[in-house]
């Protein structure tokens, strides 16, 4: 069982910047691929960001690519996302969610049905 909690979310102004950092315990943090996901009032949860348990490997969804940057800390157990020059239209319950790497090189996966486990999630609001 891994254990995940977010922090750092709140309210920003469109344009702002924001980190979430996410901790994880329980089971050991390595070979599990980390990901980002959003879900906003009456929409799917949509994925962001995922890092590999190396960091080696990352990927964005398109709308954030130069904006948004995952990391992580395997001495420290935590993944962030900075999220820079944020849009009012980004506005959701931001996820953390890990999932076990099957083998080396296992690619990075964006659908929210392959992760195995998921924090409780935290507000970001942009206001515009």
């Amino acid at each position: 069982q891994v254990h995940l909690v977010e922090s750092g979310g709140g309210l920003v102004h469109a344009g702002g910047s924001l980190r979430l950092s996410c901790a994880a315990s329980g089971r050991t943090f390595i070979r599990y691929a980390m990901g980002w996901f959003r879900q906003a009032p009456g929409k799917e949860r949509d994925f962001v960001a995922a890092i590999s348990w190396s960091g080696g490997s990352t990927s964005y969804t398109n709308s954030v690519k130069g904006r948004f940057t995952i990391s992580r800390d395997n001495t420290k157990n935590t993944v962030d996302l900075l999220m820079n020059n944020l849009k009012p239209e980004e506005a959701a319950v931001y996820y953390c969610a890990a999932r076990r790497e099957g083998y080396y090189g296992d690619p990075l996966r964006s659908a929210a049905g392959e992760y195995d486990y998921w924090g409780q999630g935290i507000q970001v609001t942009v206001s515009s």
